[in-house]
């Protein structure tokens, strides 16, 4: 066993955002499988990957009550789903966790950890009382915005029209970082404005945590943070949990790689009548086809899989390297207690050499190689986000018994 698998196996390591289709939460096709998603149990199990917080998401829609309501159904449908993957589908490998203390007791028994993030507080609506009914049901981090402006805080978004709707936070968002400070539940800045970020470090009595946002020094994206958000994170005690998401880790690189990727695609498509779908055309297809549609393109990659490998000497690929680059500025700048990891597979998420749950042990190695030691992976891998829940949930304890 090498130094890098034997770190691995030690400490916990833990993906805080992978995203869900309900589709792949039913009787005949569920993660007990090996499904066309990226992260499922086998695939956790040849990859090492322990904890997989689950995202409960809904694009951002009109800010009226029937935008609220279906919002709230699609909310439903997502937190019921991995209540279903823990209770009924495989309740013998993955245990659903609460809390800080539950990841450590689940990870000892063997068993993999679930755990819920929410992706856009959209769904709560406009009715405070929804965010005890989200934690009742697991939430244990809540991003208050998306892609567009949700009735509690602008998003990043607004730097591409330079329009924004509440010059930060609405006054019902800070009163919903209040609620979730009470009940124990993460603020997540990634995804919200620059402006409502600040305005959540400020609010929040305890720690925040970017679920899925990496180092904007790096890669210019208004989904990175900058230096100075970097350091409300650490001043509030909390997390960045750098992301795999190739086009926020090097934009130049991910831009040049799929140009030549898609026009190989498209010309090998046309050769097999397989068209070539964005992620958003497949988003918008209903499970069955999707499903229909993944076994064509993997069959399209297969047929084309030897000019595509050429073309990486040319273009690379986003790759591991460039994503422990990322946590390497996050170290520097903000220190080893402040940063983490996640993949944001299922959601767009994956890089060469990180592609899937199952290659997970990858990050391990790259972080071997460049001279971090076991401390500090285990800090990396989950250590700092335990903690970092650990605060929340002492914050909570304190603010219900009134203190």
């Amino acid at each position: 066993m090498s130094e890098a698998e034997r770190i691995h196996k030690a400490v916990i390591t833990i993906d805080t955002h992978d995203d869900i289709n309900v589709g792949n939460f039913s009787d005949s096709i569920n993660y007990t499988q090996k499904t066309n998603s990226q992260v499922n149990l086998p695939n956790m199990n040849a990859g090492g990957l322990d904890v997989s917080w689950f995202i409960v998401y809904t694009g951002q829609d009109s800010l009226t009550k029937s935008g609220f309501e279906k919002a709230a159904a699609t909310a439903e449908s997502k937190f019921k789903a991995i209540h279903r993957l823990v209770n009924d589908y495989a309740p013998d490998q993955i245990e659903l966790a609460l809390t800080a203390a539950d990841v450590r007791s689940i990870w000892k028994s063997g068993k993999k950890v679930a755990m819920i993030g929410v992706e856009n507080g959209y769904p709560l609506g406009t009715d405070l009382n929804n965010v005890k009914k989200f934690y009742d049901q697991g939430a244990r981090y809540i991003s208050l915005a998306h892609n567009g402006h949700s009735q509690l805080s602008d998003s990043n978004t607004g730097e591409g029209d330079g329009f924004f709707l509440h010059n930060g936070l609405s006054e019902l968002g800070k009163q919903v970082i209040d609620q979730m400070n009470y009940y124990g539940i993460m603020v997540d800045i990634s995804h919200p404005s620059k402006e409502a970020i600040r305005q959540m470090a400020e609010r929040s009595k305890a720690p925040i945590m970017a679920s899925h946002s990496s180092a904007r020094a790096l890669c210019n994206h208004s989904r990175n943070l900058d230096d100075e958000q970097l350091q409300w994170v650490k001043e509030s005690g909390g997390v960045v949990q750098t992301v795999a998401f190739s086009s926020y880790l090097h934009t130049e690189k991910h831009n040049a790689y799929n140009k030549a990727k898609d026009s190989i695609l498209k010309v090998v498509g046309a050769k097999h009548d397989i068209p070539g779908l964005d992620k958003y055309e497949m988003r918008a297809l209903d499970f069955e086809a999707l499903q229909a549609y993944i076994s064509k393109r993997n069959e399209l990659f297969a047929l084309a899989a030897e000019d595509l490998e050429a073309i990486k000497t040319i273009y690379p690929p986003v790759s591991v390297s460039d994503f422990v680059d990322h946590i390497d500025y996050i170290k520097s700048k903000i220190g080893i207690d402040h940063v983490g990891i996640s993949s944001d597979f299922d959601g767009g998420g994956g890089i060469e050499g990180w592609q899937d749950a199952s290659e997970t042990l990858n990050v391990t190695k790259e972080l071997v190689k460049r001279g971090y030691t076991e401390e500090e992976i285990e800090k990396i891998w989950g250590g700092n986000l335990l903690r970092v829940m650990e605060e929340v949930e002492d914050v909570a304890k304190k603010l219900q018994a009134g203190a």
